[in-house]
């Protein structure tokens, strides 16, 4: 009997922190407002400046510029929640007709409904404008190495694959926008004989670069550094665009036209 008293407890125990669990997990949900998110429908604008700052409709963030992507949000307790990686913005104060929270460098951001009709025409109905960063570009570097005469050649080009990568704002509200990537094509010559061309992409260099920052980021540069014994070296740049987050990678091509690919710095 004791040992079956036993069993029954321990059971009974497990079921309750499975209940307390599956609680707590369902918790956020279970608390988003939807007063408070009724409440935030409309247009916003700074206090101080009056610069159209966002427009809410639904459960949809749509910002004035012609790149920045809509943004799902939720208000979960005083908490407002953005984008798909949902990040925080402590609520400060709100009602029918002010908005403050803190962005991400803790500053407080005063918003109040706008009440002027033409604060309309900041929005579109359009898709966001696709960015190129990069526009066609080519260099031809000459290179005497032991009595041999070469040729290098970059070409960077922009593709129509897009690259969603996220910033800040000015009042630094994380934004989206849409990047077409690059290849850059990278050849060696000497005389009229070919001994290296290949098209490279960011994705060449995945197993040195985090998938989380290489999902966001595009082929941004590419140039000839120099020649030694092993080859002829290239330096290849991966940034995210818009800011000084980058991977600096190195592609050498021997006199034999093989190549290796190694990491130089972030």
């Amino acid at each position: 009997m004791r040992i079956h008293y036993i069993y029954i407890t321990l059971c009974l125990l497990l079921v309750s922190v499975i209940g307390c669990k599956q609680k707590d997990t369902a918790a956020p949900d279970a608390v988003e407002s939807q007063e408070a998110k009724s409440l935030l429908q409309g247009i916003w604008v700074d206090e101080e400046t009056e610069n159209v700052v966002f427009k809410v409709r639904g459960d949809t963030i749509f910002y004035p510029d012609s790149t920045s992507l809509p943004a799902y949000f939720k208000i979960v307790a005083d908490t407002m929640l953005i984008g798909s990686t949902a990040t925080k913005y402590p609520l400060v104060k709100q009602t029918a007709h002010l908005f403050w929270f803190k962005n991400q460098n803790g500053d407080v951001i005063k918003l109040t409904k706008s009440e002027e009709a033409s604060d309309s025409l900041n929005f579109s109905d359009k898709h966001p404008d696709v960015l190129t960063i990069t526009e066609v570009t080519k260099r031809d570097t000459v290179v005497n190495y032991k009595d041999q005469r070469y040729h290098c050649y970059v070409t960077i080009n922009p593709t129509k694959n897009k690259v969603e990568s996220s910033s800040y704002s000015d009042d630094a509200v994380e934004v989206s926008n849409v990047y077409y990537d690059n290849i850059a094509h990278l050849s060696v010559f000497q005389g009229n004989v070919r001994l290296f061309g290949k098209n490279f992409q960011k994705t060449d260099f995945v197993r040195f670069v985090p998938e989380s920052f290489l999902s966001q980021a595009i082929l941004s540069n590419a140039e000839y550094d120099h020649v030694d014994e092993d080859g002829f070296h290239f330096n290849v740049t991966l940034c995210t665009p818009n800011t000084a987050s980058c991977y600096l990678m190195e592609v050498v091509i021997s006199f034999k036209g093989k190549y290796n690919l190694n990491l130089l710095g972030n």
